[in-house]
């Protein structure tokens, strides 16, 4: 093979690397020089056409838009549904400590008038009347959080403060320890506390539940 067909050969080969290269050709006089080559244009246009189609249209803007708001308008209900039932599952477990709580002070401060039933209060009798209605029930929320005890078998154990919450529970509806009470000798549906003792605790919301029941009925 000739040093000339070599070197086209070489040129060619060059080309389709995509390496910029000079060619000469053999003209009158001598050497010409020829064009630059540049890479492949195939290559070029393709690069073109990959940059073109990448970009985005007015129309698919609008498209991508409506699907985000929809499934946003999908996701703000289930969230406000979710946070509701916190709430709901919340004001239940509090309810059910603080009447857990009226009940066991019941059993241990139990009364009927001047008659004292309860252990607790046989062994204090100064702290029952001072801390519970004739039906011995604690005449306050704040009875529940502790009673000083004045029997001689408390001094000597030191166990002179009688618990029975930690703190009062908040109501989850409000944020607050608003709660309403009943009293004992007072109706299921009174409206008005009657000041004498707690035997019921309620919250104040008058919304409706998930279940379809009011949260004062609780």
């Amino acid at each position: 093979m000739s040093e000339k067909g070599g070197g086209a050969d070489r040129n060619r080969h060059l080309l389709r690397q995509g390496t910029r290269c000079v060619s000469y050709a053999r003209g009158v006089g001598g050497f010409r020089r020829g064009v630059i080559h540049g890479i492949d244009p195939r290559r070029k246009r393709y690069r073109e056409g990959a940059v073109k189609e990448s970009g985005v249209t007015l129309l698919e803007l609008m498209i991508t838009l409506t699907i985000v708001m929809v499934l946003a308008s999908i996701a703000m209900p289930l969230s406000h549904l979710s946070a509701k039932r916190t709430h709901e599952i919340e004001l239940r477990q509090h309810l059910r400590i603080m009447r857990a709580a009226i009940d066991t002070f019941k059993l241990e401060w139990n009364r009927d008038g001047d008659v004292l039933l309860g252990p607790a209060c046989v062994k204090n009798k100064l702290t029952c009347t001072d801390v519970t209605s004739v039906y011995g029930y604690p005449k306050s929320l704040d009875m529940l959080l502790g009673i000083k005890l004045t029997s001689q078998e408390a001094t000597v154990r030191g166990t002179t403060t009688k618990r029975y919450l930690r703190s009062l529970p908040l109501d989850p509806l409000s944020g607050k320890a608003d709660w309403l009470f009943r009293c004992y000798k007072d109706a299921p549906n009174a409206s008005n506390w009657c000041g004498d003792d707690v035997y019921d605790v309620m919250t104040q919301s008058q919304d409706m539940a998930l279940d379809g029941t009011k949260y004062r009925d609780w």
